[in-house]
C-alpha cells in the first residue's frame, strides 16, 4: 500500500501498480452510483484538448483544486465518470516516500 486518505467512514487507498498507482475510493451513496474511474496523466490539458477535440463529454473543465492536483472530469459512453489527474512537480505526492 502506498497511501490512505479520506474521512475514516469512507477512505481511499492507493496502493502500488507496477510502474503506477491504483486509487480505490468512493461510496456506494454517491450520486450517479458507486463507480468513478481516476487516471493519472503527465499532461491534464493535453489530454483535455485531444479528447473534447474527438467529441468526449466534458463534465468538468481542467482545473488545479485546493489539494494541489490537477483534474478535468469527463465520461465515457455508458456514463461513467473518468477524472484525469496531473501531480503537478511542486506537489508533495512527488516526493518517493519508499
Amino acid at each position: 500500500m502506498y497511501r490512505e486518505f479520506g474521512p475514516a467512514e469512507h477512505p481511499g487507498v492507493v496502493f502500488f501498480l507496477g510502474q503506477g498507482l491504483l486509487e480505490v475510493s468512493g461510496s456506494h451513496d454517491e450520486p450517479g452510483g458507486p463507480l468513478r474511474l481516476w487516471l493519472q496523466v503527465r499532461d491534464v490539458r493535453a489530454e483535455y484538448e485531444r479528447l473534447r477535440a474527438a467529441g468526449v463529454t466534458v463534465l468538468r473543465e481542467p482545473r488545479r483544486e485546493s489539494w494541489g492536483l490537477v483534474e478535468v472530469w469527463i465520461e465515457d459512453p455508458d456514463r461513467v465518470p473518468i477524472v484525469l489527474v496531473e501531480v503537478p512537480a511542486d506537489h508533495p505526492l512527488r516526493r518517493d516516500p519508499r
